[in-house]
Formats: structure tokens, sequence, C-alpha cells
């Protein structure tokens, strides 16, 4: 499998109800080894900040066993748009 950031943000909105995924593949030549996330969804409201990487995860285990580095920003979309209006 190709981890592409098209495929993971595909999934992360399909599979956790994402209304804003954004996706930069930080790898130095971009060759989809390490991947910075921020993800936006309803469905992270009322859970801790482990939880909702916990979800994140889990929906995404298949194509963590390929890549090197993954770092995730979780937030609700009340949380997102308070943080657009700073």
């Amino acid at each position: 499998m190709s981890v592409t950031t098209d495929h993971i943000r595909d999934k992360l909105i399909k599979e956790i109800g994402a209304v804003h995924v954004e996706v930069e593949d930080t790898s130095p030549n971009r060759c989809a080894a390490s991947f910075n996330v921020l993800i936006v969804s309803p469905q992270f409201e009322g859970k801790p900040l482990l939880a909702r990487h916990r979800m994140v995860n889990t929906c995404l285990a298949e194509e963590l066993k390929e890549i090197h580095a993954f770092e995730q920003k979780t937030l609700t979309p009340e949380q997102w748009e308070k943080q657009k209006a700073q």
C-alpha cells in the first residue's frame, strides 16, 4: 500500500467524520514517511486528547505500519473555530 496525503485525508473524513483535515508530507524528499496532520471532527467532542489520538491511530492502523513519523493535532469544530479566530 502506498500512503499518500490524499489517502490519509479521505480515510479520516470517511471513518472519523472529519469536517476538516490538513495533511502535510514532512519527509525530506516527500517520500511519504513522515506526516503532520490536523483533524477536526465532531466525534472528538467530550473526549480527552489521548482518546482522540487513539481514534486516529485505530483508523490509520495499517497506514501507520508504513509511516516513520506521524504528528497529529485533533480538534473539535468549536476548538477549530476558536483557533482560527486568534
